[in-house]
């Protein structure tokens, strides 16, 4: 090959590669600690952290440990945090009816971090496996071997007011039934809740 061949183009993105200041100029994302969401997995009581194997250096953590935690996160610049709870087996039902305690552990999390740091975002989860024994997330209906779509609906809605009571900043719902956020949305604003932002999966 000589080094008279040359291709015919009109676009070389190389060149904005060629050096540190050029690549900076045109880079399109940066991630930054204020870019970033920390999952924090909120247990009962007031024992010691407690290390999840699935996930090596992440801990449940009881409500006085997640609010450190979420003191010493928003020092280091991050932005927002996502609450996790983990319910003890007593609380959990066929009807997952815990969910719409007004003092579950997840809501007092929320009143507790949003208390200590109220500059933190807070978003929560919306799905019904954390509190029903059969594990899904949604109610079971027997009779039909299925998850009932708009009957867990109805319970994610309330569950997303009872969260923007205690304070939160956002709500996920991630249980994957059919037309949540739109009635989550609608509910919130019409219970004089429109500064609560609704994010299906954290993307809509």
């Amino acid at each position: 090959m000589t080094n008279e061949f040359k291709l015919d183009l009109t676009r070389r993105p190389r060149r904005m590669r060629r050096t540190a200041s050029l690549r900076a100029l045109a880079s399109e994302t940066e991630v930054l600690p204020q870019h970033l969401i920390q999952p924090v997995f909120v247990i009962e009581g007031e024992g010691a952290p407690e290390a999840i194997d699935s996930m090596p250096g992440i801990s449940r953590l009881s409500i006085k440990d997640t609010v450190a935690e979420c003191r010493e996160l928003h020092g280091l610049g991050v932005s927002g945090v996502a609450l996790f709870p983990k319910l003890d087996d007593s609380l959990k039902s066929d009807d997952g009816r815990e969910a719409l305690n007004p003092n579950t552990l997840v809501l007092r999390a929320i009143r507790a971090v949003k208390a200590a740091v109220p500059e933190l975002t807070v978003i929560t989860d919306l799905a019904l496996d954390p509190y029903t024994e059969h594990g899904h997330d949604g109610l079971w209906d027997a009779a039909a071997q299925d998850l009932a779509n708009d009957a867990t609906v109805e319970v994610l809605t309330e569950m997303a007011v009872l969260a923007a009571e205690a304070g939160v900043d956002m709500v996920a719902p991630s249980d994957m039934m059919d037309g949540r956020v739109g009635v989550i949305r609608k509910t919130l604003d019409d219970n004089a809740f429109e500064s609560i932002q609704t994010n299906g999966l954290l993307l809509s």
